[in-house]
């Protein structure tokens, strides 16, 4: 296949299993990174690239400049826009996320407009966008949208970012635009490729590493990054899924039950995940010291549900079971040294991290 795609953000966790499953079909792909001094932070996608025989360059081009976009999308049919600030902790300054996530989406549909090439764009936006903001847990489908008067931070700049997307593609000229595609995963879990892990890892982290003294009453739909590298994939691939938002998430599961399959698994191994949940009042408390939990406080006691069934339907996408998502997460946290064995490592302890990563 001669098609190069460009996928942006390339040392992100989702990014890299985007790539991985690209050249696996057959793609070249043009990926892009903040500096290509740094080769290190690629060193695993350069060996995936060799053991797959695949094609695969990198360009350097960041959300935050204008230089560089228009080289990085020059030659490319299709453009997968994965990167995005996902925010650790609660940002200081919540304008400067979404001002980075509304206007990196911008920078590279306006290099995408200005080139003669690009034919598809597919977007990695966020059941972030979808389902925040709302009185009730309705069943969320493509047609919702989160309100962003009534959502914290990150939500807003997910929710900005792809309205902007749809903004700008529907004002282009016809002879000038090019087809819109939107994935929105719910929390992407399953393994990572290297040491950089994503802020949806930290609830497998802390209770892998005892991070906590037990569990939040807070909740996910998750999704694994496998699965969700599929779905991009075939988003590119299907003509119909043109101007289609498409949900990529899995049945609500609560921290309790990630911390029973954890703890079934790896008990037996030395490792005391703790599974006992704590009353919403200790949380808040531990919140004033700990920014990390603090991220959690808007979602204590929230339930998320969504139908899948237009990437079902549209796409023929499928998802393996969650507790297979979980330990192969888990698995990966250990064999890249993210969390230390038993009797290697303090409670708590982890490997030192950017307070922001990409996805």
């Amino acid at each position: 296949m001669s098609t190069r795609v460009l996928i942006t953000g390339a040392t992100g966790f989702v990014a890299g299993q985007v790539i991985a499953e690209l050249l696996e079909h057959g793609y070249a792909v043009r990926a892009t990174v903040r500096d290509l001094g740094a080769t290190g932070k690629r060193a695993h996608l350069i060996e995936l690239a060799e053991r797959t025989g695949g094609d695969l360059e990198f360009i350097q081009a960041d959300l935050d400049r204008d230089d560089g976009w228009t080289a990085a999308v020059s030659g490319c049919t299709e453009v997968v826009h994965v990167a995005s600030p996902f925010p650790a902790t609660p940002p200081d300054n919540e304008r400067e996320l979404i001002d980075t996530a509304v206007e990196g989406t911008l920078r590279v549909l306006r290099a995408c407009a200005a080139a003669d090439m690009v034919r598809r764009v597919v977007l990695t936006s966020s059941t972030s966008a979808i389902a925040y903001g709302h009185a009730e847990n309705a069943l969320r489908t493509e047609a919702d949208w989160t309100v962003v008067e009534r959502s914290p931070a990150y939500p807003k700049s997910k929710t900005l970012a792809e309205r902007a997307a749809w903004d700008f593609v529907g004002k282009l000229p016809a002879g000038d635009a090019f087809e819109l595609v939107v994935i929105n995963p719910g929390m992407v879990l399953g393994p990572v490729l290297s040491t950089a892990t994503s802020t949806s890892h930290e609830p497998v982290r802390r209770l892998l590493a005892r991070g906590m003294p037990g569990t939040i009453r807070v909740g996910w739909a998750p999704v694994d990054v496998r699965d969700l590298a599929v779905a991009h994939r075939l988003a590119l691939e299907t003509p119909a899924a043109a101007g289609n938002r498409y949900i990529c998430a899995g049945e609500h599961l609560w921290m309790g039950e990630i911390a029973r399959i954890l703890a079934e698994e790896f008990g037996p191994r030395g490792f005391r995940v703790p599974t006992r949940q704590l009353p919403d009042w200790v949380v808040r408390a531990v919140a004033i010291f700990d920014k990390g939990i603090r991220l959690t406080l808007p979602m204590l006691g929230r339930t998320e549900r969504f139908s899948v069934e237009k990437a079902r339907r549209d796409l023929g996408w499928t998802t393996r079971p969650v507790r297979e998502t979980v330990l192969d997460t888990a698995e990966s946290l250990l064999q890249h040294g993210i969390v230390g064995a038993p009797t290697q490592r303090k409670t708590g302890s982890r490997p030192a991290a950017a307070p922001a990563a990409r996805v």
